[in-house]
């Protein structure tokens, strides 16, 4: 399945509620289930952004959905890239002319 990165900032309403956090997190992954997606892992981080979530989903057209939904409920920002697997890596590097 393939991967994607998920750049995230909190909105004001996600910063203002920040303690509900854990519980819309725990939400987000049964989200993530229903389509056959999972979110794999989830970071606080610093700098730029406030948090990163690894997921995996079935295709680009999952994912966009899930990052629309999440987004829409307006307590995030998301910046979603696919990841691709050093596998994928060497594939795609191998297939260069």
């Amino acid at each position: 399945m393939p991967t994607y990165i998920a750049l995230l900032r909190f909105a004001q309403n996600g910063v203002e509620s920040i303690k509900d956090g854990p519980r819309r997190l725990d939400a987000a992954r049964d989200r993530f289930r229903k389509p056959g997606a999972e979110l794999k892992a989830f970071y606080l981080v610093t700098g730029q952004y406030d948090a990163i979530a690894i997921s995996e989903a079935p295709d680009d057209a999952t994912v966009a959905k899930l990052a629309l939904g999440n987004a829409s409920m307006g307590f995030i920002r998301t910046e979603t890239l696919r990841a691709f697997t050093e596998d994928e890596y060497r594939k795609i590097v191998g297939g260069l002319s």
